[in-house]
């Protein structure tokens, strides 16, 4: 690809960066929800993660039909299907506040699931295209990373801060943050639709699939592993806010706890770079074993610190009448832990994938789509932790963060080696 064409793809790939920052504003959205619908729908901790459950459960559905869409219509015809989706998916969710109804929140936050599984599956090799591929092509790949960070950062602090009082929170607090996603859906569809895209090229003919990758042991518990990573990753937070905006347990405001949640967020994006700068020097085994460990160490000490351990943390503060500052405030020191996860899930999701596909050959594209498909993983597993937290208590429900990064680390170490090589993958 010439200079020339890079910068008539300039816009196109400005398009597909933002696009990568709105996989994560619409994931995000959901688990902070939560607040407001355990107090409008009088919800349980179950209850008020269904959102972020149907936005996973869509991954199910679409993370293998995504793969082939994109090869019967082409890259820019599903980015633009997914765009159309997005856009309907987050417009149910602002009417379900007009009808007061959760069953339509649940709706919208499904659909919104086909949209982000339908961009995860676009965006990364469009990127790729767009930039021409190797060095520029990752490097606009890490840019629209870095933005996705940002986002996931940014949404749960925005939702707090509208919120404010959980005991008057309402979905049409939340307004603002739907109207901006709609808004940016609507343009990026239109310029997307009048501008020229190159397809990059997917099928390949006269190859023959003897097997599947799941004749791959190593790939069988990878494909495990990413579920249960992105559960951790959803589940952490997610129980966080929660936690921390309970009057009965935290006690520190929805805003408090967006900012709280925003900030693990911030600190997987702190990692992310970190691990962008180590990466050729230390290999995926190693990084996902120490991540692993520090991780399940981490959630056993909030898991066994002591409710009345405080410690203090900088964070958004709502006063009694509803105004908002920032300043230091008195936090339970097993937040702080939890927060300090997100260093450790930042490295997760590309080093279970490089060990996964690791000697799979021409099975590494049906592996792709088996993975998205297993991102199910992160409706499935903060469900079952609220569940628990329903029955017990919030931190006893970190036993499922605490027992996943125990698997995670069983995969870094033994799980992942290839034992059938025998398998030809030419």
């Amino acid at each position: 690809m010439s200079s020339t064409d890079q910068k008539n793809y300039a816009l196109p790939i400005a398009m597909m960066i933002i696009l990568f920052a709105m996989i994560a504003f619409v994931t995000n959205l959901a688990a902070p929800m939560g607040i407001v619908l355990k107090n409008q729908f009088g919800a349980s901790n179950f209850e008020g993660m269904l959102g972020n459950f149907a936005n996973f459960a869509a991954y199910l559905f679409m993370g293998i039909p995504a793969g082939k869409l994109i090869q019967k219509i082409g890259y820019k015809k599903t980015a633009l299907v997914g765009v159309a989706i997005g856009f309907i998916g987050v417009t149910i969710q602002l009417l379900s506040g007009h009808a007061g109804s959760f069953g339509v929140y649940v709706l919208g936050a499904f659909i919104s699931g086909f949209c982000v599984c339908i961009l995860n599956t676009v965006v990364n090799p469009m990127l790729n295209t767009l930039g021409g591929g190797g060095n520029k092509g990752n490097q606009l790949i890490q840019t629209g990373g870095t933005l996705n960070s940002l986002c996931a950062t940014i949404v749960p602090m925005l939702v707090g801060a509208l919120v404010g009082d959980v005991s008057k929170a309402n979905i049409s607090n939340v307004y603002p943050v739907m109207y901006i996603a709609m808004g940016i859906f609507a343009v990026i569809f239109v310029v997307l639709y009048f501008v020229s895209i190159p397809e990059p090229y997917v099928a390949k003919e006269g190859v023959k699939y003897e097997h599947s990758p799941w004749a791959f042991r190593h790939f069988v518990l990878g494909a495990i592993a990413i579920g249960i990573y992105v559960g951790i990753e959803v589940g952490i937070p997610g129980t966080m806010i929660l936690f921390l905006s309970d009057p009965n347990a935290g006690n520190v405001g929805a805003a408090t706890a967006g900012f709280v949640a925003g900030t693990y967020w911030f600190l997987m994006l702190v990692g992310r770079f970190v691990g962008a700068s180590i990466g050729a020097k230390v290999s995926s085994k190693t990084m996902l074993t120490g991540a692993s460990a520090i991780g399940c160490v981490l959630v056993l000490l909030a898991i066994f610190s002591p409710t009345t351990s405080t410690v203090s943390m900088p964070v958004l503060q709502t006063s009694a009448t509803g105004a908002i500052s920032f300043g230091m405030t008195q936090l339970p020191i097993s937040a702080l832990y939890l927060v300090l996860c997100g260093l450790c899930t930042s490295v997760m999701w590309g080093g279970i994938f490089n060990l996964a596909v690791e000697g799979l050959g021409k099975y590494v594209a049906a592996a792709s789509g088996i993975f998205m498909m297993m991102v199910v993983g992160g409706g499935i597993f903060p469900q079952i932790q609220n569940a628990i937290a329903d029955a017990t208590s919030y931190m006893a429900s970190y036993w499922v963060p605490a027992l996943s990064f125990a698997y995670l680390l069983f995969y870094a170490l033994i799980g992942s080696k290839n034992v059938n090589k025998d398998i030809p993958v030419e």
